[in-house]
């Protein structure tokens, strides 16, 4: 398929999750299990957006943006070198005035193409759509959005990027913000702007592959947080805040959800464990890390991510349930920006993470380089 094909059908898709179809608050019944259509066997890559499409889709937004989007990369705001593994420039919109800084990733896997749909679509939303939900967005927070963290690893459709040293090794992006790691050059700039911007909040948007819950049912959500809350490390972070607020924030995201029939939730797992990885970056922000002494004073904040269902490989990602898969994070991140703008993320009972959403009995924390550790739980629920 010739790039202008390609272009096209990238910014329908991006149309067709559009803002219209997300009105924030919306009510609908729930039903009791996830409406995702079964994928097929063929995997659509033409149908995602590329690293030019995304460039391309992005200056429409800031050209028609009604309240002000401004696209830079990374290397026009003054980070060198700035640029991706194989050189490619890395891009982030920003939109709104607020005092509250926010990080709004997706893509660091390359083979996990939603987030970049999911982030374009809420950029245009909060940059052009004049609700009172979107505005009040605009109005309390800064909006640092990077659709895609990974080109390198997007063009090539895979999870990782590719060292340009001569190794040709594949690095995790994910795994490569820890002290004794960035290895990769995506790590540092990404590590550098972070720094620069020192958020308040994040979210991370991910895949996960096909799942279904123990009775079957399609899932087509995970709601994630990378160190366990009432686990090992969490607890001892900021006196136990961000183990409070990152509940509050997927309990948020988890009660919105429900009034959408299609969607299934359940919370992040890796089989019957609970996952408590310092070295991704969802955990390094959290931690506060101070790598190269960039982060002199410590800052850290809470962050959360997202586990769509599907990824590129064959029969796990198909073009039917391309649309609801998009929708489905748009809304559950439009929720919980309003949530995190006027506050009332802060008076969700924290208890709806270990009580209402759907998870299996843990028996074990999965850590850093494939852990498995013992004894669970170590304590109550804050």
């Amino acid at each position: 398929m010739n790039p202008s094909t390609r272009s096209a059908l990238s910014r329908r898709a991006v149309l067709a999750a559009g803002v219209a179809a997300v009105p924030l608050l919306a009510s609908r019944p729930a039903s009791a299990a996830g409406t995702f259509p079964d994928p097929g066997p063929n995997v659509p890559i033409q149908a995602t957006i590329g690293y030019d499409d995304m460039i391309r889709e992005l200056g429409r937004i800031e050209r028609s943006s009604r309240y002000g989007v401004t696209v830079k990369t990374l290397r026009e705001i003054g980070i060198s070198p700035g640029v991706s593994e194989a050189g490619r420039d890395l891009y982030v919109a920003t939109v709104g005035t607020g005092p509250k800084h926010v990080w709004l990733q997706g893509r660091i896997h390359g083979n996990e193409p939603y987030g970049v749909d999911t982030l374009l679509t809420l950029l245009s939303a909060v940059g052009s759509n004049g609700a009172a939900g979107y505005r009040a967005i605009r109005e309390a927070l800064t909006l640092h959005v990077i659709p895609m963290y990974n080109p390198d690893g997007t063009e090539l459709n895979i999870r990782q990027t590719v060292l340009q040293d001569g190794t040709e090794r594949r690095i995790d992006l994910n795994r490569d913000w820890a002290p004794t790691a960035f290895v990769a050059a995506e790590s540092v700039a990404w590590y550098t702007y972070w720094t620069q911007v020192k958020p308040a909040f994040g979210l991370d948007i991910h895949h996960q592959g096909l799942k279904r819950d123990t009775d079957g049912d399609v899932v087509t959500m995970s709601l994630g947080i990378s160190l366990a809350p009432s686990g090992p490390t969490l607890p001892t972070v900021m006196g136990g805040l961000y183990d409070r607020q990152t509940r509050q924030a997927q309990g948020l995201v988890y009660t919105s959800l429900q009034r959408y029939g299609f969607v299934e939730v359940d919370r992040y797992q890796v089989g019957t464990y609970e996952i408590d990885i310092k070295g991704g970056v969802s955990s390094a922000v959290m931690l506060g890390l101070n790598w190269g002494n960039l982060n002199p004073t410590g800052h850290s904040h809470p962050m959360v991510f997202f586990e769509t269902s599907g990824n590129t490989s064959p029969g796990s990602i198909g073009q039917k349930a391309r649309g609801k898969a998009i929708r489905q994070n748009v809304i559950g991140a439009s929720e919980l920006l309003q949530g995190l703008a006027t506050g009332s993320v802060w008076s969700t009972d924290r208890m709806i993470w270990h009580e209402e959403i759907p998870h299996v009995d843990y028996t074990a924390y999965f850590g850093d380089n494939n852990a498995v550790i013992t004894p669970w739980p170590t304590r109550p629920p804050l």
